[in-house]
């Protein structure tokens, strides 16, 4: 092999392994929690382990989070986060958020109320499948079933 061949070759294979980790790259999540909260603290560890880059903003009240975000009482959960223009309220498995992503609903996000257990980032076992309501509106309407 010729250096120019190797050269070319060489610097291809660079540039087609970076586009390749460019395109395995996840969005970047803004989760907004109280400090104290632990649980909080795992979904978002849990969620870098599914490839997505974290930016945990701790404050003293998340309830005003999720009046700016839409998010209705009945369903709330214990944290709030922004990710891709979408709101993802509670311990939402990593599937879910990865389905809203691609498929970029008309919805303003996705919801798990409360704390389930086995839930990501919650202890316990799952009993059943978990309901994941879109926030649309202030309307409850099922987006998947976990």
């Amino acid at each position: 092999m010729k250096r120019r061949q190797f050269i070319v070759l060489t610097g291809s294979t660079f540039v087609l392994a970076a586009c390749g980790q460019a395109a395995q790259a996840k969005a970047t999540l803004e989760v907004y929690k109280q400090s104290s909260c632990g649980c909080c603290k795992v979904w978002a560890e849990y969620m870098e382990d599914h490839g997505y880059i974290v930016n945990v903003h701790n404050v003293t009240d998340v309830a005003p989070m999720k009046r700016e975000y839409g998010v209705p009482k009945s369903l709330e959960s214990c944290h709030t986060t922004r990710v891709g223009g979408y709101t993802v309220e509670g311990h939402v498995p990593a599937e879910v958020v990865d389905r809203l992503l691609a498929e970029q609903p008309s919805i303003a996000g996705i919801a798990l109320p409360q704390m389930p257990a086995g839930s990501p980032g919650m202890p316990g076992k799952k009993r059943g499948k978990w309901t994941v309501y879109e926030i649309k509106n202030g309307r409850r309407r099922v987006y998947t079933r976990i």
